[in-house]
């Protein structure tokens, strides 16, 4: 069993990657049982995305993806949705490639005005890959950091059991 979650922010480090990661701790302390959490961090594969040439960098990645229990898919909302970076890793799977698979969409977002994006352009990306999506998706606003774990919990309790039965939980 594992959780893999994936950051699309273009820079390390960042409050996105902080989130991504207790909501995917969340998640995985959920499930019960040995869960690996593994972390595909973006920033770093972002010059290898659109190069012609394959990357193991990027295969690898790939291959975390596509073998997931559960897939945790981050990333901070520019201008209402999420990033290009994330979108060019997302795009690099085949059709079907998440059938399967639960994926949790996830977005961090300074203005509550673009708490719809998890659902109205995040969800379906996912979806057409094939993921069966509970939920809701968690649409995190910069200003509940202080109360991240908090409010990642009470996620992670609402969509757990959403989760297939194929997936323990």
């Amino acid at each position: 069993m594992s959780v893999v979650t994936v950051v699309g922010h273009p820079r390390a480090d960042s409050r996105t990657q902080t989130v991504a990661i207790a909501a995917g701790e969340a998640i995985a302390a959920r499930l019960g049982g040995p869960v690996a959490h593994e972390l595909v961090d973006l920033s770093a594969l972002g010059p290898h995305l659109l190069a012609p040439a394959a990357s193991p960098g990027v295969e690898a990645a790939l291959g975390l993806v596509a073998e997931a229990s559960v897939l945790l898919v981050a990333g901070p909302t520019y201008k209402g949705t999420y990033t290009g970076l994330l979108k060019a890793f997302l795009d690099r799977l085949p059709p079907a490639a998440l059938a399967g698979r639960s994926a949790l969409p996830l977005l961090v977002m300074g203005d509550p005005k673009h708490s719809l994006a998890v659902e109205v352009h995040l969800r379906p990306l996912l979806v057409e890959l094939g993921a069966s999506v509970p939920t809701p998706g968690l649409a995190f606003l910069e200003s509940q950091l202080p109360d991240l774990r908090e409010v990642v919990a009470a996620w992670a309790e609402q969509v757990v059991p959403q989760l297939p039965a194929r997936v323990p939980h």
